[in-house]
């Protein structure tokens, strides 16, 4: 008996120690998911299925993207900031996650302190602006001078207030020195397609969204909102060479955490995202629809970019008068 006790205390004894090293083995050791708040088909969706699919290669774990969307992303982001600490639940984020704070009160949750960073995506370039061909300005000069010609008159299209492209008009507006007059829509779809039939003369939309349109000759496109040129429209000047020195504002995508995530384990998924967006062919597939993917060089760099992005666009705000609708 006491043969058959001491043998059955040596069995409990190993599976326990099997059971501790394997919630202590090698991150990550089960299904990492990382949450789009948004809807699907879009930038931040896109991205996120394909850095997810090469970080599932990298791992040897499955990195799943669930769409958890609703509310202008609150939703999903409140989700994730209740989620555990773990490092295998992340959010796929853009601009506004940095940015709704500011404008909404009751947003529900704090980019700084209830989220960390793992690492930015890709930094996706704005076309500068989208002319509506009726508007016959011919460059993006042009159009600087028509705009102080006609303060307020020139309308433009956004996918909401607080929107990447409302807040590039803005930006726009403070450095040179106009006043454009914002027509909010609920999504970009509906703005571009109203740009395209007449109702609004322009709108700052995103490479990837509006080359088709350009190509096409359906819209004009002046300039890029980028320091650097697209390789899509490689004779599209940037506003900086326009004009407007030191203008940039750009789209990022990024991934962060619920706060208190272990710094070994961001550091990890950050590693891999490097390796990730350096894969020739992934590369090339997002550089064939304008979406340049990028990564970031260390946590804290990281996390400063975003806190930079929080405190500019607060201020924005502020001067701006921009306010949730």
């Amino acid at each position: 008996m006491k043969r058959i006790a001491v043998a059955a205390i040596a069995a409990i004894t190993g599976l326990t120690t099997v059971a501790a090293w394997g919630q202590a083995g090698p991150y990550p050791t089960k299904i990492i998911r990382i949450i789009n708040p948004l809807a699907a088909g879009g930038n931040v969706d896109i991205v996120a299925r394909g850095v997810a699919e090469q970080l599932s290669k990298q791992l040897g774990q499955q990195v799943l993207v669930e769409n958890r969307p609703g509310a202008s992303a609150l939703l999903g982001t409140r989700f994730v900031k209740g989620q555990p600490a773990d490092g295998y639940t992340l959010l796929a984020i853009a601009n506004t996650f940095a940015r709704v704070p500011a404008i909404l009160p009751d947003a529900g949750y704090d980019p700084i302190k209830e989220f960390t960073g793992v690492s930015q995506t890709c930094d996706i370039p704005m076309v500068v602006v989208v002319v509506n061909p009726s508007l016959t300005v011919k460059n993006f000069r042009e159009f600087i001078a028509l705009a102080k010609k006609r303060p307020g008159e020139l309308t433009y299209g956004s996918a909401g207030v607080g929107g990447t492209g409302h807040v590039a008009a803005e930006m726009l507006g403070q450095q040179a020195g106009i006043k454009l007059m914002h027509i909010p829509y609920k999504g970009n779809a509906p703005a571009v397609t109203d740009l395209v039939g007449g109702q609004i003369m322009l709108m700052f939309d995103q490479v990837s969204t509006s080359a088709a349109y350009i190509k096409s000759g359906r819209l004009r496109a002046l300039a890029v909102t980028s320091t650097k040129r697209t390789p899509l429209f490689p004779d599209l000047p940037t506003i900086d060479e326009s004009g407007v020195k030191g203008f940039h504002d750009t789209t990022f995508n990024g991934l962060v955490a619920p706060a208190g995530a272990p710094r070994d384990i961001l550091e990890k998924l950050r590693a891999e995202v490097v390796k990730a967006v350096a894969v020739p062919a992934l590369q090339e597939r997002f550089d064939k629809i304008g979406i340049p993917l990028v990564a970031s060089a260390s946590l804290d760099e990281y996390n400063s970019f975003l806190r930079r992005n929080v405190e500019d666009f607060a201020k924005l705000a502020k001067t701006a008068g921009i306010k949730a609708n």
